[in-house]
């Protein structure tokens, strides 16, 4: 497959809860490529959130290969890893993540303090991708100072702002209403069609239906892989 973002090979999570060992993912083997959008499925405790947290290197795997861009991510150690989610992941969460002290234009800047970026660069390409989200008008206001769907549209832009190959989105409509859910996920369309590959975790065969490929999960196992455009 050209262009591949994410490849999991074998890709094995177990946990240990008491004396019982738990098989978050079997085996998975999965590849995702750069002009795609894709929405993860499954009812709670099918793996999907694993399946989320191994994407984003955020989650160590038992057994297998991950291969992100390329480079096996498998073997990396927590300082490498730090970097790679902050250079080829842009995260998004349903509660938004955001600094209540720092105002929209501060929470997008984030990432980029971490990458070494200049205050005078930082402001400049927080502000170019809050235009991108429709939020230019509202830079210096604060989360509680914004609804909903205007603080998802922050936390979009901070995981836009440093330019990733991959959009993790973690249930992103899950506090939202219908109108903002429909709004949020219009936005990530067009993210997606200007080069980012998405990947959405959502429990909700509506918001599933606006990606392009939907995978189904089942007790740590693909059940199903199915294109819809």
């Amino acid at each position: 497959m050209e262009g591949r973002v994410i490849r999991f090979e074998g890709v094995t999570k177990l946990y240990k809860v008491g004396t019982q060992i738990i098989k978050a993912l079997d085996s998975v083997d999965l590849s995702i490529s750069r002009d795609q959008f894709v929405a993860i499925m499954g009812p709670s405790g099918s793996g999907k959130s694993t399946l989320m947290n191994v994407m984003g290197c955020l989650d160590s795997l038992s057994a297998g290969r991950y291969l992100l861009n390329g480079t096996d991510v498998s073997k990396m150690d927590e300082e490498e890893l730090a970097d790679i989610r902050n250079r080829e992941i842009g995260f998004v969460f349903q509660s938004f993540n955001l600094l209540p002290r720092y105002n929209a234009l501060e929470n997008v800047a984030l990432p980029l303090i971490y990458s070494g970026v200049e205050k005078k660069e930082r402001e400049e390409r927080a502000l170019e991708v809050l235009k991108r989200v429709g939020l230019e008008l509202r830079v210096k206001h604060r989360p509680h100072e914004l609804s909903g769907g205007e603080r998802q549209r922050v936390a979009i832009a901070r995981a836009l702002v440093n330019t990733p190959s991959l959009i993790l989105a973690d249930e992103p409509t899950g506090n939202l209403d219908s109108k903002n859910s429909n709004e949020i996920m219009e936005l990530f369309s067009q993210i997606h069609s200007m080069g980012n590959c998405v990947v959405i975790v959502t429990h909700e065969e509506e918001i599933a239906q606006k990606a392009h490929r939907v995978v189904k999960l089942r007790d740590g196992l693909i059940e199903s892989d199915n294109y819809l455009k």
